[in-house]
C-alpha cells in the first residue's frame, strides 16, 4: 500500500500541495475530485515518483518511495498520464507488449511468461479485436481500453490514472469507468484516479478525495463525502444530492 505521510510539494516557493495524511490500499478504487487546480494531478504524479516529496515523506509497501528504482517501481505501480505518448504505427499488441518492459528493459525478448501476460490482459480487457489495429486508427475509448490493458500486462498492483476519460463522451466515459472496476474486483488492484465528474466518481469508487486549493478538504466513501454542505465547500456553488434513481449510490445536481 501507499503510506502518505505529511507530504507536500512546492516549486519556487509556492505550494501546489499542502501536507497530506492518507493510505492507499489494494482492492479499492480511490477517486480524486475538485475543481481545476486543485493539487489532484500533483498528487498522484507525487505518488508515481513524478514529482520529488518536498516534505514529508511517502512510502509503499512500507518502505520510503525514493529508495524504489524506476524498473523495479514499475513492477508493481503503473501510472497512466493525463497527456499520453504517440504510439504511432504501433498495433493494439505492440502498445500492450511495452507493459512487459519493466521485467526486460527495452532491447528484451519476451518469453512465455511475458506473451501469457499479454494474452491475459488482451483478454481481461476484452481488446481482442483492437489488438491488431493500429492504434492511431482506434476511437478515444477503444484506445484508453488498449492503454488500460498495456497497464496490466505491466502485472502492477497499483493503477494511478491521471484524468483517463478527458475527450470520452459519456458512454465511453462508462465503458472505460466499468473496466477499471471491473479489473479492480477481479484482479484485486489498487486504483487511484483523477476524476470531474462527481457523479461519475460516487458510481465507481469506493472511497472520495476531496481537494481545494492544494489542500485534502474531505475524503469518506461516497455516501459520507456526498452531502449538499461538503460539496459547495468543494465546488463553490449550492448542490443537492439524491439517490440515483436505478441504483444505491448518491448524486449531486447543481441548483
Amino acid at each position: 500500500m501507499f503510506d502518505v505521510q505529511g507530504a507536500s510539494f512546492a516549486i519556487d516557493g509556492k505550494h501546489l500541495l499542502q501536507p497530506i495524511h492518507h493510505t492507499f490500499q489494494e482492492g479499492k478504487v480511490y477517486g480524486l475530485i475538485g475543481h481545476n487546480g486543485s493539487g489532484k494531478s500533483t498528487l498522484i504524479k507525487l505518488l508515481a515518483q513524478q514529482y520529488p516529496v518536498s516534505q514529508g515523506d511517502i512510502h509503499f509497501n512500507q518502505r520510503p518511495l525514493n529508495t524504489w528504482g524506476n524498473r523495479e517501481f514499475a513492477r508493481h505501480v503503473a501510472y497512466l498520464p493525463q497527456h499520453l505518448p504517440s504510439a504511432e504505427n504501433l498495433t493494439g499488441r505492440e502498445l500492450i507488449a511495452f507493459g512487459r518492459y519493466p521485467w526486460h528493459g527495452l532491447l528484451g525478448r519476451h518469453n512465455q511468461k511475458d506473451k501469457d501476460a499479454i494474452e491475459r490482459a488482451i483478454a481481461l480487457t476484452h481488446t481482442e479485436a483492437l489488438a491488431d489495429r493500429l492504434v492511431d486508427t482506434l476511437s478515444g475509448g477503444e484506445r484508453q481500453r488498449v492503454w488500460l490493458a498495456m497497464l496490466i500486462a505491466q502485472g502492477s498492483r497499483f493503477l494511478l490514472l491521471d484524468e483517463p476519460l478527458a475527450a470520452l463522451d459519456i458512454a465511453h466515459q462508462m465503458d472505460v469507468l466499468a473496466l477499471i472496476r471491473k479489473l479492480c474486483n477481479e484482479l484485486n488492484l489498487g486504483v487511484v484516479i483523477v476524476l470531474h465528474d462527481i457523479n461519475m466518481a460516487s458510481r465507481y469508487c469506493d472511497e472520495l478525495m476531496a481537494l481545494h486549493s492544494g489542500r485534502l478538504l474531505a475524503h469518506g466513501t461516497p455516501d459520507e463525502l456526498m452531502h449538499s454542505s461538503t460539496l459547495e465547500a468543494i465546488y463553490g456553488l449550492p448542490m443537492h444530492v439524491m439517490t440515483h434513481p436505478n441504483g444505491n449510490h448518491p448524486i449531486a445536481v447543481a441548483q
